[in-house]
């Protein structure tokens, strides 16, 4: 059941025209479904690899705390908590959105990624996020709001309940193909 996210990169669709006939039960699928696809991913994976600096010459991040780690590359660790965060804090707005609470801000929190070392800190993050994102599908209510909708940026769509919702599991989506490679650099490297 995965979606396609292609057409909204390529801007030949909208999130909303992705959403349009999906259900509650479709997004809680999804969600199942990418979080045991990361699992699925990382499942080879030893410690080593978590921690493993990859190559990655295009290394910018505009959001880092720190300028030092502006052009960092990321660790498999680093990736996790990252997306995982994203997705929590789409699946966060989105209930909100959904019982028609009016967008007042962003809803984040990100484990600092020095702090996950082990390929079980990062299943256990996995697991963590599947139980929060879940659980704000589950404060949807039965006619959720979907009309109640909002702007991330000037210009930008908006976005309803589900919309969000969705923004949340294309960003994992996004990150999928950074995952594989540092796992394949990561393995390279220890052969």
């Amino acid at each position: 059941m995965r979606l396609n996210f292609d057409p909204v990169r390529e801007e030949r669709s909208t999130l909303s025209e992705l959403a349009a006939n999906l259900s509650w039960q479709d997004l809680k699928d999804l969600t199942i479904e990418m979080v045991e696809l990361q699992k699925d991913l990382i499942s080879s994976c030893s410690d080593a690899d978590v921690v493993f600096v990859p190559n990655d010459p295009l290394a910018d991040d505009p959001f880092a705390e720190r300028v030092e780690d502006v052009n960092l590359p990321w660790t498999l660790g680093h990736v996790i908590v990252h997306v995982t965060a994203s997705s929590e804090e789409a699946a966060a707005i989105s209930s909100e959105l959904a019982r028609g609470v009016s967008y007042h801000g962003r809803s984040r929190y990100e484990t600092p990624w020095q702090s996950i070392t082990t390929i079980k800190q990062c299943n256990h993050r996995l697991n963590e996020s599947l139980k929060m994102r879940l659980a704000s599908l589950e404060m949807w209510p039965e006619e959720p709001h979907l009309e109640n909708a909002y702007k991330s940026r000037p210009g930008a769509p908006a976005m309803n309940a589900t919309t969000r919702f969705i923004y949340g599991l294309m960003h994992d989506d996004d990150h999928l193909g950074q995952i594989s490679q540092i796992i394949q650099q990561a393995q390279q490297a220890s052969r």
